[in-house]
């Protein structure tokens, strides 16, 4: 069982960054183990209970073997693990940038602040709508720190742009609208963006177009 001197890891590869601003970057991903929410349009279900417990040591060293300085945390919900925090300070201690990948319904108070959080905004089509914690946007580096919301169909993109209005998120952070994959045409939300002239920007899961879908490290 992971504990805080040990992470249960699903994987740990070396890919190209296939979303947020750092998009097409060589990046090595670790993926913990465990999520408690249940996405519709999740991609990553393996990752819910598949994986095997590391030392942080060993987990360095993994990430060390991939000779890259740009590193992402990602899950599953890796703020669920307790052991993520001395994951996150020993690689910025060695010189990493470092990406954190969460849902947006755990708290990222204790999150360091040099790393760079991508957020999720889980909206209705997720089916885990109840689920954000609203608060986490007192808690994020405004010049840094990205918020991605995935859209299934134009109810989630309405709902996208009124939480950006409620909580007057423009000009605060990098705000990202991806299209779900293979429920909602990117060309749909491409128009719908265009069409508001909404200050978001559009993207693409680049890692779904690149390698087949059934790839699990990529």
């Amino acid at each position: 069982m992971a504990t805080k001197n040990t992470l249960k890891i699903n994987e740990i590869y070396l890919s190209v960054q296939g979303e947020s601003t750092w998009a097409g970057l060589p990046c090595v991903f670790i993926r913990l183990t465990g999520c408690s929410l249940r996405c519709t349009w999740c991609d990553t279900a393996y990752a819910f209970y598949e994986g095997v417990d590391n030392g942080l040591e060993d987990v360095l060293a993994k990430v060390d073997a991939c000779g890259i300085r740009l590193a992402e945390i990602t899950g599953g919900e890796p703020l669920e693990q307790e052991g993520v925090y001395p994951l996150m300070d020993a690689l910025l201690t060695k010189g990493y940038q470092v990406l954190l990948e969460t849902s947006g319904a755990v708290d990222v108070a204790r999150v360091p602040k040099a790393v760079v959080k991508i957020v999720d905004v889980k909206c209705p089509g997720s089916g885990e709508e109840a689920r954000n914690l609203w608060s986490n946007f007192e808690k994020m580096v405004s010049h840094q720190d990205e918020l991605k919301f995935v859209i299934k169909d134009r109810e989630d993109y309405d709902y996208a742009k009124s939480v950006i209005q409620k909580h007057n998120l423009v000009g605060k952070f990098t705000l990202l609208f991806s299209s779900a994959f293979e429920h909602l045409k990117p060309s749909d939300l491409a128009e719908w963006i265009t069409a508001d002239r909404l200050p978001v920007r559009f993207q693409l899961q680049m890692h779904k177009y690149i390698w087949p879908e059934d790839t699990k490290e990529r």
